[in-house]
């Protein structure tokens, strides 16, 4: 699970977002970068966390931060939650793991008494200089933005 913590370097990952479009860290150089992992596309909790990161985009870009969600879903199924709920950040579809794995946020998950591996809802924070600033995993859905910009 999560092994990187506040002041580590942000692992330096490439993937693929919902229109198939290369995104990298440094990508963000400069940049407040706001990295969140999500469970699953279109699902009750991850919608109510996305749309609350929506909502308060503005309020991000005025910070200068950048958001970029991140999940094991197809691209088709990350372009189809992206339009449905307009989100005006990219979404990647992370289907090899290889940026959840970089992460460290793929493990072992308990829901309704079983146990499964899946991706541990995470939000990491990383600086203009690519050094994570903050790592939340006791995500609030419905009020994220507010944990992340205070």
């Amino acid at each position: 699970m999560t092994t990187l913590k506040i002041g580590d370097q942000a692992p330096q990952f490439s993937g693929i977002d919902q229109d198939g479009k290369s995104r990298q860290l440094s990508d963000y150089k400069g940049k407040k970068l706001v990295v969140f992992f999500y469970p699953k596309a279109s699902t009750p909790g991850c919608t109510a966390e996305a749309c609350d990161l929506r909502d308060n985009f503005e309020r991000f870009q005025a910070n200068n931060y950048a958001l970029l969600g991140v999940s094991a879903d197809s691209a088709k199924a990350q372009a189809k939650f992206k339009d449905k709920y307009e989100f005006p950040f990219p979404l990647l579809a992370d289907e090899d793991k290889s940026v959840i794995n970089a992460f460290g946020v793929w493990g072992p998950k308990k829901f309704m008494g079983r146990e499964y591996d899946g991706i541990h809802r995470t939000t990491f924070v990383i600086d203009e200089n690519g050094i994570i600033e903050d790592v939340i995993t006791a995500v609030k859905t419905k009020e994220h933005a507010g944990q992340i910009l205070g």
